[in-house]
């Protein structure tokens, strides 16, 4: 049987709760989605954010619902999916601002889309710390041109960025296994 996992983006409102969460399942074979949600806070919605104006993207099928309500059906959708990881770029940030999800195992997309020792795209002259991390330019907008996809700009839709986030894992060839816990 295949493992499948998820891969979540958030975005946050001007006081820094969840308003809104993007999840695309997939499986460990094929690094392609096999379904997703999109959910959007409705009180935290209401308080605005940096990026309200993508909250609402053409051809992005979203439900509003309450808190309580959109983390019920986030832990519903994983059940339907057999869902036990967790991978997010910068996960730590998703996993403090998610506390009602830390039950399950987390996995940090960005320790190797960072680093020169993983990532086969980040270019010979670029200036790494002795870790081998970027010193700078390793948001996902930077990690996909790397990977080719010049001119690419990130949307901030929490669903299109888990999509996106999932690209650079089968961009980046390792095994669901292979990526380092929280």
């Amino acid at each position: 049987m295949k493992t499948r996992f998820a891969v979540i983006d958030t975005e946050t409102n001007w006081v820094d709760q969840v308003m809104s969460i993007g999840v695309v399942i997939a499986d460990d074979d094929t690094f392609e989605p096999i379904a997703t949600k999109y959910i959007i806070f409705e009180a935290e919605a209401a308080v605005g954010g940096m990026y309200s104006s993508v909250m609402e993207v053409r051809g992005v099928d979203s439900v509003t619902l309450g808190k309580a309500a959109a983390i019920a059906a986030v832990k519903e959708f994983f059940a339907e999916n057999g869902v036990q990881a967790i991978f997010a770029y910068n996960a730590k940030f998703d996993f403090n601002h998610m506390p009602a999800l830390q039950g399950y195992e987390w996995h940090d997309i960005m320790r190797f889309a960072a680093y020169r020792q993983y990532n086969r795209a980040i270019p010979a002259g670029a200036v790494c710390c002795g870790t081998g991390r970027l010193k700078s330019g390793y948001g996902v907008e930077n990690v996909l041109n790397m990977f080719g996809e010049r001119g690419y700009r990130e949307v901030h839709n929490a669903l299109c960025d888990a999509v996106d986030e999932l690209r650079i894992m089968k961009y980046m060839g390792y095994a669901v296994g292979e990526y380092p816990r929280l």
